[in-house]
């Protein structure tokens, strides 16, 4: 299996709400937003701009649907004004193929027409158009949606830029450390590749990669003279040190696209006998993501170099897995599945895992 990223960026405060960008009238705070009007006819692009300009929009034109992909590939759109018919291919289907793609999935699609008809309405609306309007327009009713669709847009804007950040930390965590260089990355191809194997569907594949990522976010809240002590923890270090868990999942429970996630950053650390942590859940009850991504966690670990170990070999990492399996304290299926998969796969290597991460992230955003 192949793999990949998911990222932005904000400012926000961890444990409370997101910063959300001000708009006034349709106005961002910081630049104002560009719109993107697609229409085969002159006269109907000027009309809009028309109306449009008493607001301090940036407008850019496209003619055709190669014109307006064009200009999505290249320029960041906060929304898009089609019209139903345009030359080349029409605008339900230059909708769905923004709706397909990760980078303009997000942007919101005001459709109109000057054809009657409620089955074209349900047709743009199908396709994916957030709005419909039916010409003649109404220059007040325009001006109005097209401010509505923009505060929605920059909502949407704000919880990526906070998503970004928190991936952001995550990667700090891990670089604090440079023997796990690359470990979350690692972790975020494995992990997917075992869920897979077991049939998961996408949402539960995203999740997983985006664990990789976060799973152990809560160490940013542990001291570096706990995280990296030479030697033993005493009593009271190994409870500060089994809090990041909990500390990672109050750190990514604000974010609601996140919920999917949290279960794998709270329970990556519990045992099929019920001898882990936080929860002390065993068996079944430990959630599937996160005996997946634990894993794959696990294997990781044994086969990279550490201060105070040799990285192992493939087969030695196997080896001591199963121990732990009959020791009771892993899936025995999953990691059953995951040896018979990691085999059959050419090794997590440096030099092939940014294509992997780049080609799991295409196929994830799909």
């Amino acid at each position: 299996m192949q793999a990949k990223t998911l990222l932005s960026e904000a400012q926000f405060e961890i444990g409370s709400s997101p910063v959300v960008p001000f708009f006034e009238g349709g106005e961002s705070a910081v630049l104002p937003a560009t719109v993107l009007v697609v229409d085969g006819e002159e006269i109907n692009r000027r009309l809009l701009k028309a109306i449009l300009k008493t607001a301090p929009y940036t407008i850019l034109e496209a003619r055709k649907a190669s014109e307006a992909m064009a200009v999505l590939q290249s320029e960041r759109i906060d929304l898009v004004i089609l019209d139903l018919m345009l030359p080349e291919m029409s605008g339900p289907e230059l909708c769905r193929w923004m709706k397909v793609n990760r980078s303009t999935q997000l942007i919101p699609i005001l459709m109109m027409t000057s054809v009657q008809g409620i089955e074209n309405e349900i047709v743009g609306i199908s396709s994916g158009a957030d709005e419909f309007l039916i010409k003649p327009l109404h220059p007040a009713v325009v001006r109005t949606r097209v401010r509505a669709m923009l505060r929605n847009k920059a909502l949407i804007d704000s919880l990526e830029e906070a998503e970004t950040i928190l991936f952001a930390l995550a990667q700090a965590v891990e670089h604090r450390d440079p023997h796990t260089s690359r470990h979350c990355q690692r972790l975020a191809v494995a992990s997917v590749m075992l869920g897979e194997a077991v049939g998961l569907p996408k949402s539960d594949l995203t999740a997983l990669f985006r664990g990789g990522y976060l799973h152990d976010i809560g160490k940013i809240g542990i001291p570096d003279a706990v995280l990296f002590k030479q030697g033993v923890l005493n009593t009271e270090e190994w409870n500060i040190m089994r809090s990041h868990p909990l500390r990672g999942e109050a750190i990514c429970r604000t974010m609601k696209s996140l919920w999917p996630v949290l279960p794998i950053i709270r329970n990556h650390h519990e045992r099929w006998d019920g001898s882990g942590y936080p929860d002390g859940l065993a068996g079944e009850d430990i959630p599937l993501l996160a005996r997946i991504l634990q894993i794959a966690d696990i294997y990781d670990a044994l086969t990279t170099e550490r201060p105070y170990k040799r990285a192992l070999s493939s087969e030695e990492s196997l080896g001591v897995m199963e121990e732990e399996v009959r020791r009771g304290w892993r899936d025995p299926e999953l990691v059953s599945l995951f040896a018979s998969t990691i085999q059959s796969q050419p090794s997590l290597d440096l030099t092939s895992l940014e294509t992997s991460l780049e080609n799991l992230n295409l196929e994830l955003s799909r």
